[in-house]
Protein backbone atom coordinates (compact mmCIF):
# COMPACT_ATOMS: atom_id res chain seq x y z
CA UNK A 1 0.00 0.00 0.00
CA UNK A 2 1.15 3.53 -0.80
CA UNK A 3 -0.32 6.55 0.97
CA UNK A 4 -0.50 9.95 -0.67
CA UNK A 5 -1.55 12.90 1.50
CA UNK A 6 -3.37 15.74 -0.22
CA UNK A 7 -4.43 19.19 0.91
CA UNK A 8 -6.73 21.73 -0.70
CA UNK A 9 -4.86 25.03 -0.55
CA UNK A 10 -7.65 27.25 -1.85
CA UNK A 11 -8.21 28.90 -5.20
CA UNK A 12 -8.51 25.45 -6.86
CA UNK A 13 -4.93 24.50 -5.93
CA UNK A 14 -3.99 21.27 -4.15
CA UNK A 15 -0.73 19.77 -2.97
CA UNK A 16 0.04 16.08 -2.71
CA UNK A 17 2.85 14.35 -0.82
CA UNK A 18 3.98 10.89 -1.85
CA UNK A 19 4.32 8.98 1.44
CA UNK A 20 7.26 6.70 0.59
CA UNK A 21 9.49 9.40 -0.93
CA UNK A 22 8.19 12.68 0.46
CA UNK A 23 8.04 14.09 -3.08
CA UNK A 24 5.47 16.87 -3.44
CA UNK A 25 3.46 17.90 -6.46
CA UNK A 26 0.79 20.53 -6.94
CA UNK A 27 -2.34 20.75 -9.04
CA UNK A 28 -4.50 23.56 -10.36
CA UNK A 29 -7.78 23.49 -12.21
CA UNK A 30 -7.35 23.99 -15.96
CA UNK A 31 -8.10 27.33 -17.57
CA UNK A 32 -11.18 25.88 -19.29
CA UNK A 33 -12.62 24.86 -15.90
CA UNK A 34 -12.23 27.96 -13.70
CA UNK A 35 -8.53 27.50 -12.92
CA UNK A 36 -5.42 29.36 -13.95
CA UNK A 37 -3.65 26.31 -15.38
CA UNK A 38 -0.57 27.00 -13.25
CA UNK A 39 0.22 23.32 -12.77
CA UNK A 40 -0.96 19.87 -13.77
CA UNK A 41 -4.72 19.44 -13.45
CA UNK A 42 -5.98 16.21 -11.90
CA UNK A 43 -6.91 14.91 -15.36
CA UNK A 44 -3.46 15.93 -16.66
CA UNK A 45 -2.05 13.60 -14.02
CA UNK A 46 -4.16 10.77 -15.43
CA UNK A 47 -2.65 11.45 -18.87
CA UNK A 48 0.82 11.61 -17.31
CA UNK A 49 0.20 8.40 -15.39
CA UNK A 50 -0.76 6.59 -18.59
CA UNK A 51 2.33 7.68 -20.53
CA UNK A 52 4.78 7.01 -17.73
CA UNK A 53 3.13 3.68 -16.88
CA UNK A 54 3.45 2.56 -20.50
CA UNK A 55 7.15 3.52 -20.58
CA UNK A 56 7.78 1.84 -17.20
CA UNK A 57 5.98 -1.37 -18.20
CA UNK A 58 7.90 -1.47 -21.46
CA UNK A 59 11.12 -0.82 -19.51
CA UNK A 60 10.43 -3.75 -17.19
CA UNK A 61 9.91 -6.07 -20.15
CA UNK A 62 12.93 -4.62 -21.97
CA UNK A 63 15.11 -5.62 -19.00
CA UNK A 64 13.78 -9.18 -19.26
CA UNK A 65 14.45 -9.20 -23.00
CA UNK A 66 17.90 -7.66 -22.47
CA UNK A 67 16.90 -4.76 -24.74
CA UNK A 68 17.87 -1.14 -24.07
CA UNK A 69 15.07 1.41 -24.53
CA UNK A 70 16.86 4.25 -22.75
CA UNK A 71 15.71 7.55 -24.22
CA UNK A 72 12.26 6.25 -25.13
CA UNK A 73 9.64 9.00 -25.00
CA UNK A 74 5.89 9.24 -24.67
CA UNK A 75 3.56 12.10 -25.48
CA UNK A 76 -0.03 11.88 -24.28
CA UNK A 77 -2.68 14.16 -25.75
CA UNK A 78 -5.71 14.51 -23.48
CA UNK A 79 -9.13 15.37 -24.86
CA UNK A 80 -12.06 16.14 -22.58
CA UNK A 81 -15.70 15.65 -23.50
CA UNK A 82 -17.37 18.68 -25.03
CA UNK A 83 -20.76 17.90 -23.47
CA UNK A 84 -21.53 17.10 -19.83
CA UNK A 85 -20.62 15.19 -17.85
CA UNK A 86 -17.05 16.49 -17.94
CA UNK A 87 -14.62 13.58 -18.20
CA UNK A 88 -11.63 12.39 -20.18
CA UNK A 89 -12.83 11.26 -23.59
CA UNK A 90 -9.56 10.28 -25.27
CA UNK A 91 -5.90 9.83 -24.33
CA UNK A 92 -3.77 9.48 -27.45
CA UNK A 93 -0.30 8.19 -26.68
CA UNK A 94 2.65 8.45 -29.06
CA UNK A 95 5.63 6.29 -28.09
CA UNK A 96 9.05 6.73 -29.69
CA UNK A 97 11.81 4.18 -29.12
CA UNK A 98 15.09 5.51 -30.56
CA UNK A 99 16.76 2.09 -30.90
CA UNK A 100 16.35 -0.39 -33.73
CA UNK A 101 14.77 -3.48 -32.15
CA UNK A 102 13.92 -6.74 -33.89
CA UNK A 103 10.31 -7.39 -34.90
CA UNK A 104 9.70 -10.09 -32.27
CA UNK A 105 10.76 -7.84 -29.39
CA UNK A 106 8.93 -4.83 -30.85
CA UNK A 107 5.68 -6.81 -30.83
CA UNK A 108 6.26 -7.93 -27.24
CA UNK A 109 6.99 -4.37 -26.13
CA UNK A 110 3.92 -3.02 -27.93
CA UNK A 111 1.73 -5.65 -26.25
CA UNK A 112 3.22 -4.67 -22.89
CA UNK A 113 2.25 -1.04 -23.51
CA UNK A 114 -1.39 -2.05 -23.85
CA UNK A 115 -1.30 -4.01 -20.59
CA UNK A 116 0.18 -1.44 -18.22
CA UNK A 117 -1.77 -1.09 -14.94
CA UNK A 118 -3.03 2.43 -15.71
CA UNK A 119 -4.27 1.40 -19.16
CA UNK A 120 -6.11 -1.52 -17.56
CA UNK A 121 -7.57 0.71 -14.83
CA UNK A 122 -9.18 3.32 -17.05
CA UNK A 123 -12.88 3.18 -17.88
CA UNK A 124 -13.62 1.38 -21.17
CA UNK A 125 -15.37 4.52 -22.49
CA UNK A 126 -12.01 6.34 -22.55
CA UNK A 127 -10.45 5.94 -25.99
CA UNK A 128 -6.78 4.91 -25.67
CA UNK A 129 -5.03 4.78 -29.05
CA UNK A 130 -1.29 4.14 -28.89
CA UNK A 131 1.12 4.61 -31.80
CA UNK A 132 4.75 3.55 -31.93
CA UNK A 133 7.74 4.79 -33.87
CA UNK A 134 10.97 2.79 -33.80
CA UNK A 135 14.52 3.89 -34.53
Amino acid sequence: MVSIDMEYQGDLHCSAVHGPSGTTLTTDAPKDNQGRGESFSPTDLVATALGTCILTTMGILARTLDVDITGATATTDKEMTSAPPRRIERLTVKIHIPQQINEENRLKLERAAHTCPVHRSLHPDVQLPITFTWG
